[in-house]
């Protein structure tokens, strides 16, 4: 029954990693739950940021800041590439570096170079195996993001874009629609558009028009609120990233369990049908041995 024994190893072996692949789902399952909230919970911040930002954009036109200007001349793009810490979440990371590959090679095609900025181990080593320029990187998370680990490794590239030596930052993440599907996103992040914040604004039910007083200035006011903008925007993308990492994490672990079922179910036929065919084999030689008699 040497047969018969290896295969009863092959079914503990699986039993055990189904226990593991059902106690991931259920972790999993909670943590999401959780930054669920944490990212619906960051989104009326960022959207009544976004209004403020829009009418003042165009309340004042005769002050223009550097993250709503264009810089044709520059020669360098940068990118903002927000991905998990830890894997065995499907193909969530596989996909959002799929789409920012593209976009990266579309724009080295135009003789364009790329500066990224990495948010989470996956994307800092598929970055650094492709050869990007990593400029800055914040890793290590954990479940509740600070904002204050993300405002330093984006102020890079918001300093360069001001500086006009960027002509573009995009920010890439994979965005929560719900529990069974997300979307890759590589969207520009700069330059804003008065226009578009204005339209944005207004889906999101803001339609009022307002006169400002400003103080001290209206330069001081409108540098500070798109800064905060910006950053409500990369901190969204984070909370999203996470949701999304979570809702992949259980799917995909719940896909193992079922699939680890299925293997069991499968070794044990083929371990009755070893046993049968060995009690088989022996009641045949018993026979023939008494018919020898």
């Amino acid at each position: 029954m040497a047969v018969g024994k290896e295969i009863r190893g092959k079914i503990r072996s699986v039993e055990n990693t189904k226990k593991i692949t059902k106690a991931m789902e259920m972790v999993a399952a909670s943590k999401m739950r959780k930054a669920q909230d944490r990212m619906r919970a960051a989104r009326p911040y960022a959207e009544k940021v976004l209004s403020i930002a829009a009418h003042l954009a165009e309340a004042n036109p005769e002050y223009v800041h550097p993250f709503m200007k264009g810089n044709p001349d520059a020669k360098r793009a940068g990118f903002i590439v927000v991905t998990t810490d830890k894997g065995l979440c499907g193909g969530m990371n596989t996909n959002l570096l799929r789409a920012v590959t593209n976009q990266i090679q579309d724009l080295q095609a135009k003789g364009v170079t790329v500066d990224a900025v990495a948010i989470g181990n996956k994307g800092l080593g598929f970055l650094n195996r492709i050869g990007a320029r990593v400029v800055a990187s914040a890793t290590q998370l954990g479940d509740t993001p600070s904002l204050d680990k993300l405002i330093g490794p984006v102020q890079v590239l918001f300093d360069a874009y001001a500086k006009g030596e960027l002509s573009a930052v995009y920010l890439c993440y994979t965005r929560f629609v719900n529990t069974m599907k997300q979307e890759s996103m590589v969207a520009p992040l700069l330059p804003l558009s008065a226009a578009k914040m204005a339209i944005d604004a207004k889906a999101n039910g803001y339609t009022q028009d307002w006169d400002y007083l400003y103080e001290p200035d209206a330069q001081t006011v409108i540098d500070d609120l798109l800064t905060r903008y910006v950053e409500a925007l990369v901190y969204q993308a984070v909370a999203e990233n996470m949701a999304s990492e979570q809702s992949a994490r259980m799917v995909a672990m719940k896909a193992a369990t079922d699939n680890a079922g299925n293997v069991i179910h499968e070794l044990k036929l083929v371990y009755n049908k070893t046993r049968q065919a060995a009690i088989t084999t022996e009641l045949s030689e018993i026979v023939a041995g008494a018919a020898a008699v």
